[in-house]
């Protein structure tokens, strides 16, 4: 059974990444009638690019509608339905019903959201009977939930990576009632990642120097891929339309690697605990498989603060190769020095990995550490690599 790995992307940069590095299907976002507010999100003229770049490589594409409508929005949900389905784009992403008719009417395929919060097969009964070919479950399914919204006949898509909210698969209204921006219009101001200090019935903080915090840690289902493959989950979808283009790539391709695995039963190298540390230091925050094996308790929060570490495994993208001289040229995005063990990674080769022998800076001038940021060099590396490779540390 071929299992599709689906992808997000928030502009046409990441949306080109996302397919060259293993995604079956991508999922944007349009400027129209689209929740992640604070994402670039995709002008009509975009999402024909975007159609034609996936389609011409035998892939799919599916626009995000999964806004929670005001009466206010109505009068422009057919014109805009109308014109997605006149450019091929492959299927709706819907919370509203009120959005079913349209889609219907142009013919769209119909993902129910996320944002429905399915978590039982009944719901997943009615959504199928309304003309819904595909429902994203909440995150907060145990895998007999999953299993028993299979059994309906109804396609299934789950998450496996990426964050995780403290409300119900997103509905929550704490940012509504914070900052008055609306969690379920796009506007999320991620209350539930702030610190608190816990007063008592006296107000006396009692939290000393240990803040309160609900943040969840995220989620990573990469141990139990070939489990959810046997159970007939038909799409596994990656969260973080705006993710950069170095992380999408990153957790794609593992993905990728270990799903193939899977299909091709090769136990070995179904899952490989290298390939958690590299997701891992791809984040900032833990993952854990959050509610599928049905442990849920404080080992998936941080209660009593934390540190959020950006990543310093990206060190540069390639920028262009000069094969004569052998000399790459990098832009920085973290430190690196001569000496270091280092690994190109791309959408159609092998890794490779390399120490540092060589760097010149702009100049041509022999260096030995790279520290400014976004600054352009040239490093020796002994085999072909390409405009667009990723360069990050290689740990033992």
């Amino acid at each position: 059974m071929r299992v599709e790995l689906l992808a997000p992307a928030g502009d046409l940069e990441r949306l080109k990444v996302a397919i060259d590095y293993g995604a079956d299907a991508v999922y944007i976002g349009y400027q129209v009638l689209s929740l992640r507010a604070n994402a670039i999100n995709f002008t009509y003229d975009e999402i024909k690019e975007a159609v034609k770049y996936v389609h011409d490589r035998n892939k799919k594409i599916y626009v995000t509608v999964n806004i929670v409508l005001h009466d206010k929005e109505l009068s422009i949900i057919d014109e805009n339905v109308k014109k997605l389905s006149q450019i091929g784009v492959d299927a709706l992403i819907i919370s509203d019903p009120a959005i079913f008719k349209y889609a219907k009417k142009y013919n769209m395929e119909i993902h129910l959201s996320t944002q429905a919060s399915t978590m039982n097969y009944k719901t997943a009964e009615f959504f199928k009977k309304q003309g819904v070919k595909r429902v994203v479950l909440a995150r907060e399914c145990k895998k007999e939930d999953i299993k028993a919204i299979i059994d309906t006949g109804i396609d299934v898509e789950t998450f496996i990576h990426g964050a995780m909210c403290a409300g119900i698969s997103g509905r929550c209204v704490m940012s509504n009632i914070f900052t008055n921006r609306d969690a379920n219009r796009g506007g999320c101001s991620q209350i539930c990642r702030w610190d608190f200090e816990l007063l008592d019935k006296n107000f006396n903080n009692i939290t000393a120097n240990m803040p309160f915090t609900f943040c969840s840690k995220d989620l990573s289902m990469l141990k139990y891929i070939e489990d959810m493959i046997k159970i007939g989950i038909k799409s596994f979808k990656i969260e973080g339309r705006m993710r950069s283009s170095y992380y999408l790539a990153t957790v794609i391709s593992i993905y990728r690697k270990v799903i193939d695995n899977c299909l091709k039963h090769d136990k070995k190298e179904a899952y490989n605990i290298k390939d958690k540390q590299i997701l891992d230091n791809c984040s900032n925050r833990d993952s854990v498989p959050q509610f599928y094996n049905g442990i849920y308790d404080k080992t998936c929060s941080y209660y009593n603060g934390r540190i959020e570490v950006s990543n310093q495994d990206f060190l540069g993208v390639v920028l262009d190769y000069d094969k004569k001289n052998k000399l790459a040229t990098i832009e920085q995005r973290n430190y690196f020095k001569k000496g270091d063990l280092v690994e190109i990674f791309s959408s159609n080769s092998e890794n490779m990995e390399f120490i540092i022998d060589k760097i010149y800076d702009e100049n041509n001038n022999l260096i030995d550490i790279v520290r400014h940021p976004k600054q352009i060099v040239q490093v020796y590396i002994n085999k072909n690599v390409k405009k667009g490779d990723f360069m990050r540390k290689k740990r033992n």
